[in-house]
């Protein structure tokens, strides 16, 4: 079987590249990729480089699965915001190199790195829930409120605005906006300078800076769970 996850480690470096041939779907075999591969990276206190295929970082969630409800929907979404939790807290910096598209649980991947670089082109990074009939998620609103500009916030999360690479470092989804051809270069330029950085103090003023945004989307994600279970748990 093919894997949708690739992941290189060098000179404590972990590229992480998903690539599923298509939108990078947040599928549960995908969550359980990126998870093994951040393993892997913890356990080599490895700077982390995420990023995705030409054209698309992640849309999201797998889709059909969510729709169809049923446990694997209710795990799929959690393991989704888990995740973005695990890259919030993750000890060593995440460097996000964003090669295209940016939807929804996508977006919040995107948002839960610690350097965003985007890539310019006709490419669409929006949290876009409310859009196609779905409440925003408590955690996602966390992650929202943490990285977004204050006033992008209420347009990103009510109205469903999407953005472009144009306009995404003024909302707050990118620090940084390059040519394709230097997405690559740039994340490596980003490394070298996170890489001088005293390991433990980086870890622990990340925790400490994210402390009360991290309990809140665990919270958050709690509520969610139930929520769901409510909605989508096969009665029987």
């Amino acid at each position: 079987m093919t894997t949708l996850v690739q992941c290189e480690i060098e000179s404590s470096v972990a590229s992480i590249t998903m690539d599923d041939g298509k939108v990078n779907a947040l599928s549960l075999r995908m969550l359980g990729e990126l998870n093994a591969a951040l393993d892997r990276a913890a356990a080599e206190q490895a700077v982390v480089v995420l990023g995705g295929r030409p054209g698309v970082f992640s849309a999201g969630f797998d889709l059909p699965v969510l729709r169809a409800g049923g446990w694997e929907a209710i795990t799929m979404f959690r393991a989704g915001f888990e995740l973005a939790e695990r890259l919030l807290s993750y000890p060593r910096p995440v460097v996000i190199a964003c090669s295209g598209h940016a939807m929804a649980m996508g977006a919040f991947l995107l948002l839960s790195g610690d350097y965003r670089i985007g890539t310019r082109g006709a490419f669409k990074l929006a949290a876009n829930e409310v859009a196609i009939g779905v409440t925003m998620p408590r955690a996602a609103l966390e992650i929202l409120a943490h990285r977004l500009n204050p006033a992008c916030f209420t347009r990103t999360t009510l109205l469903s605005e999407t953005f472009s690479p144009d306009n995404a470092i003024e909302a707050g989804f990118f620090d940084r906006v390059v040519d394709a051809a230097e997405l690559r270069p740039t994340a490596a330029q980003v490394v070298a300078m996170v890489s001088a950085l005293d390991a433990p103090a980086f870890a622990a003023t990340k925790l400490r800076a994210r402390q009360r945004m991290l309990a809140s989307i665990r919270s958050g994600i709690e509520t969610d769970h139930v929520e769901l279970c409510r909605l989508f748990a096969p009665r029987g």
